[in-house]
């Protein structure tokens, strides 16, 4: 059993009305669901949809998506948004708000910005035609809009404006990501002494790193912020993994609609997709849209890297949820948000709010 803490092997923990009323390291003779090894559930801080709904499709869209996630092993999630025009962000955003405030999407943590203050040249899936340079009156807006839940956005600090973002972001409690950029070391370097504390799916969508020119990448293991990755096998080779560090290390799926669907034609903001063999890419340029991947996967992918289980439970669960000021470690009176793993260290059962899903 990872708490987040410790490892108890063998040990043991009581449920009662959505809580963890008993926690003990030791064997339990008891009547029990047995599992190989028990985690905290997962935070996803990067995810688009999943189950073939969008999130940026509406309230109902939004709610299964979440719940898609949830039973693969997201117990909380962020609700991920792409490049549009900043109208169009300000109704997704208030549509996320609803479905937060309404509760109808048990899991939903809030809502993730990945545009549109990017990169041109990194826009990666994104419509470039889309992006802005950051604007303090066009955050006022969304920030308005969400009403409270707007959890992180990313931003490419080399664009003009962009530090001043991140100062009226972190002074609003908003956790600014850097991604989507081109900047150079000393710019990167620049946004996280103005408080950005994370780095949006390290190394796709960035300038690449060159040992005369260490760029965003250098720039970030450095500073030693979170730095997410996405252990799919097809954004990053999984050394990469090893390479960022238990210190940095926070999982993402960047799971667009098509997680959990047969192979075909999909949309991620308004661009045509085509997924094949899992993989999703742009149909004109074949740039990564996204992936396909879920959190329990994402979590046999960091176990089959090489990681230890606790490494791995702080990159999936301790580490985003600390970004979000929220505590997921399994403990005597916290939320009964648990994984269960077989002897191949796959996903076998998740339990949310005390009940199995």
């Amino acid at each position: 059993m990872v708490t987040g803490d410790q490892v108890l092997e063998p040990g043991w923990l009581a449920v009662s009305g959505g809580r963890i009323t008993d926690l003990r390291a030791g064997s339990y003779d008891g009547a029990a669901v047995r599992a190989t090894t028990v985690t905290p559930g997962a935070v996803d801080v990067h995810m688009h949809g999943g189950g073939g709904a969008d999130v940026t499709a509406g309230h109902d869209e939004i709610v299964r998506a979440v719940a898609f996630h949830r039973r693969r092993g997201s117990t909380g999630s962020l609700a991920s948004l792409v490049s549009a025009p900043v109208g169009v962000l300000c109704a997704q955003l208030a549509a996320i708000a609803d479905v937060v405030e309404a509760g109808a999407g048990p899991g939903l943590l809030g809502a993730h910005l990945e545009g549109p203050f990017l990169a041109r040249a990194q826009c990666g899936a994104h419509d470039p035609d889309l992006l802005v340079d950051p604007d303090p009156a066009a955050f006022a807006r969304l920030l308005g809009a969400a009403r409270g839940h707007l959890r992180t956005i990313t931003v490419a600090p080399e664009l003009p404006g962009a530090l001043e973002l991140v100062d009226a972001a972190v002074a609003a409690g908003v956790v600014v990501s850097v991604g989507h950029t081109d900047a150079d070391y000393e710019q990167t370097r620049a946004a996280f002494a103005r408080g950005a504390r994370a780095v949006t799916h390290l190394g796709n969508a960035m300038r690449p790193m060159h040992h005369r020119d260490p760029g965003p990448i250098a720039a970030s293991l450095e500073a030693g912020v979170a730095c997410e990755v996405i252990a799919d096998g097809v954004h990053v080779h999984p050394a990469m993994l090893r390479l960022v560090g238990p210190q940095r290390l926070l999982l993402v799926t960047d799971a667009i609609s098509a997680a959990g669907c047969a192979d075909g034609p999909y949309h991620l903001g308004g661009r045509a997709v085509e997924v094949t063999d899992g993989i999703a890419r742009l149909v004109n340029g074949g740039a990564l849209a996204g992936s396909t991947l879920t959190m329990g996967a994402a979590i046999t992918g960091a176990r089959r890297a090489g990681l230890s289980w606790p490494d791995t439970v702080r990159a999936a669960s301790i580490r985003p949820a600390a970004l979000l000021g929220l505590d997921t470690r399994l403990r005597v009176g916290g939320a009964a948000d648990l994984l269960a793993f077989d002897e191949r260290d796959e996903l076998a059962r998740v339990m949310a709010g005390g009940r199995w899903i």
